[in-house]
């Protein structure tokens, strides 16, 4: 029942035939696809993407038995620079517009910060930037509601504006569209001094809002000289990924899971890891 997929972006850049063909090496199902990090011809402004070109996409993948799960639109949503912000959100319009032509529902974001770069700024967690994040959401949602797509929401701990579980389903209650969903990374929601607490922490995300989570995102974690390490390859860390994948067979079988972190190096056995624990 595991549907393991890989980031196309892990895997270099070129055509869209030449990035399936490579992933099609590889036991995995699905993809998460950002496109102006995967094709060299797609830049981060709005107005390239069309219902021809998707469909190539989608059909090269296909042909290599690889079904696109998230399309990754990584914007900031509360950027501190107007024109940036705006042009990010037309971005993720844009996506969510063409999606289906991808063979894709989920277009996927972070929740941003007030630095550009989404670094941690203390701002990012007063109530007028969440607010704000609100409001850029609401917008997107409303787009995603006319094309039938869904809107991935993506928290991470500390230096993002949905930061804990409490944030992210005060989102979900005020944007109050069945068509925001949440891409639950589990690492990304482990604080440094709770991650002893991670099996806890993974059954209250899942009772707190299990119903809305579209996709999985698995990586791993160590705690080293007092600090979180929290972008390591499935298996390599302290990650408890035998409780997270019990908790998705039982409530979210056949959900995508997107491996983090890999690389044509070491993802035959992350692949081979994670069915391990899945028996």
């Amino acid at each position: 029942m595991l549907n393991l997929g890989l980031r196309a972006h892990d895997y270099g850049q070129g055509t869209p035939a030449e990035i399936a063909a490579r992933l099609g090496q590889y036991d995995a199902s699905c993809v998460q696809l950002a496109p102006a990090k995967s094709f060299p011809f797609i830049g981060e402004q709005p107005g390239q993407l069309s219902p021809g070109f998707a469909n190539q996409v989608r059909d090269a993948f296909a042909a290599q038995g690889i079904s696109i799960a998230v399309l990754g639109c990584y914007i900031n949503p509360i950027h501190p620079d107007p024109v940036a912000k705006e042009q990010g959100l037309k971005r993720f319009e844009e996506h969510l517009r063409f999606a289906r032509d991808f063979g894709c529902a989920i277009v996927g974001t972070e929740t941003g910060s007030k630095n550009g770069d989404c670094t941690f700024h203390p701002d990012s967690r007063t109530k007028e930037s969440f607010l704000e994040l609100v409001e850029s959401v609401r917008r997107l949602a409303d787009t995603a509601e006319k094309y039938g797509t869904i809107v991935g929401i993506e928290g991470v701990a500390h230096h993002h504006t949905v930061h804990t579980y409490e944030k992210m389903l005060e989102l979900l209650e005020l944007v109050d569209s069945p068509n925001v969903q949440v891409i639950y990374d589990p690492v990304n929601f482990f604080p440094l001094d709770q991650c002893h607490r991670q099996q806890a922490l993974m059954d209250e995300a899942f009772d707190l809002f299990g119903d809305r989570i579209v996709a999985i995102h698995s990586k791993d974690f160590v705690i080293k000289d007092g600090l979180k390490h929290g972008d390591l390859p499935s298996g390599s860390g302290d990650m408890d990924h035998r409780h997270l994948i019990a908790k998705l067979q039982k409530l979210k079988p056949g959900i995508h899971t997107i491996l983090e972190s890999t690389n044509p190096d070491n993802v035959q056995g992350i692949l081979q890891h994670l069915r391990q624990c899945a028996e």
